[in-house]
């Protein structure tokens, strides 16, 4: 019994994925936004919800090597898991819905329509508001049995030092490429200013996704795709001695986008049935009619 539970915390750390999103909330507050009442807030115990997820980045850290990105490039970036239309993705997703939630049921359809209804309202380019609904689709890993700590969370590049900007960066203590000379230097792999796209990143939904759709859409939109969870660098400029000046040119947008992210997740159901043409138009305007994954 024992060995299965350590099994199942190994796999699943956070009690639910949306605990990766609530804490991102809580690091980088909105100084705009009025302070929320605790009330407004899912209810979650806040003792838990920190040591949940202190649990998913002390296993995140550890096991995101360069040798396992590389390994799970050639596991997924085959696309040969599932062949599906946009919508049979999005159907896909709902039923990673947690039914533990006491506060919330929305489905991960109108979790991406409030991301996206936030953009279209502000008067954004229709592009953007694809990207919007898009943005967390690479979410679909958790459904082919890939464990939360290797989907979602915080990325970061690997195949060089990992900064002490990332969260919990003590982690990394346990992560072999800490003490590898090959990886553990301020360059690594890399060399200076070589740009992002040269650049492995920590494996996850955003790389994921970005792969998937990287022929489709416009460039801000995959900049804003693949590095929307790269805190340390949108945040803290941590990596910039990787980035080119055209990278650093298309983080604009990537900080442009991260305050819908964050700060558009209500517990209003969005009218699903009432926009779902607008956006079975959009998709179709930029997407081909089915992707695979």
């Amino acid at each position: 019994m024992e060995k299965a539970n350590n099994t199942d915390k190994f796999n699943n750390p956070m009690h639910q994925i949306d605990d990766w999103e609530e804490n991102l909330i809580e690091r980088y507050p909105d100084p705009s936004l009025e302070k929320k009442e605790k009330e407004e807030f899912r209810n979650y115990v806040d003792s838990e919800r920190v040591e949940t997820v202190r649990e998913f980045y002390r296993i995140n850290h550890t096991y995101q090597t360069y040798d396992f990105v590389c390994e799970k490039e050639k596991e997924f970036l085959k696309f040969d898991r599932k062949e599906m239309s946009l919508w049979e993705a999005v159907d896909f997703l709902n039923t990673l819905v947690d039914d533990s939630d006491p506060d919330i049921d929305l489905d991960q359809f109108q979790h991406l329509l409030q991301t996206s209804e936030a953009i279209r309202a502000d008067g954004h380019p229709d592009w953007f508001v694809l990207t919007g609904f898009l943005h967390d689709i690479g979410k679909v890993l958790c459904l082919f049995g890939e464990p939360q700590w290797a989907v979602v969370g915080d990325t970061f590049p690997v195949g060089c030092k990992f900064s002490d900007k990332i969260v919990y960066p003590e982690f990394f203590a346990a992560n072999p490429d800490s003490t590898n000379e090959k990886y553990n230097t301020k360059y690594g792999v890399y060399s200076p200013n070589c740009g992002l796209d040269k650049v492995k990143m920590s494996w996850g939904h955003d790389e994921y996704l970005y792969q998937i759709l990287k022929d489709h859409l416009p460039e801000p939109a995959l900049y804003m795709i693949r590095y929307h969870s790269f805190y340390s660098q949108h945040r803290e400029n941590a990596y910039t001695h990787l980035m080119t000046e055209h990278d650093i040119e298309m983080f604009e947008w990537v900080k442009k986008f991260n305050p819908y992210d964050l700060y558009t997740k209500a517990p209003v159901k969005p009218d699903s049935k009432a926009l779902r043409p607008y956006y079975e138009e959009l998709v179709a305007k930029y997407l081909p009619a089915t992707l695979k994954f």
